[in-house]
């Protein structure tokens, strides 16, 4: 009889384990892909720029910076960032400088 309590009560804690990995996986996807725009606040336009003028590249009111998808694999994310004067293609690989090309 104990043994079968304790069956049930095994049961019903991964039920409400897998209730609440249900609820908090899809909030945590979502916030991991508004890192970058959410941090402090800034645009992910802000933050691409404060990375690429860290490495020396000129970039004054960045305008916007649009994800490539087709361009990015896991842990390595590319944008096409837009500056007042000019555009590059920026590839953000975590814990190295960023591969940066300039487009125009």
């Amino acid at each position: 009889m104990a043994k079968e309590t304790e069956m049930k009560s095994k049961l019903k804690f991964w039920q409400v384990l897998s209730i609440v990995t249900a609820i908090i996986t899809p909030a945590c996807a979502a916030g991991s892909s508004l890192t970058a725009s959410a941090q402090g606040g800034e645009t992910a336009a802000a933050v691409v720029a404060d990375q690429i003028r860290s490495q020396g590249f000129p970039c004054k009111g960045p305008i916007s910076a649009e994800r490539l998808d087709a361009e990015s694999v896991p842990n390595e994310t590319a944008y096409l960032l837009r500056c007042d004067a000019r555009a590059y293609r920026v590839l953000l690989i975590p814990d190295q400088a960023a591969i940066v090309t300039s487009v125009g």
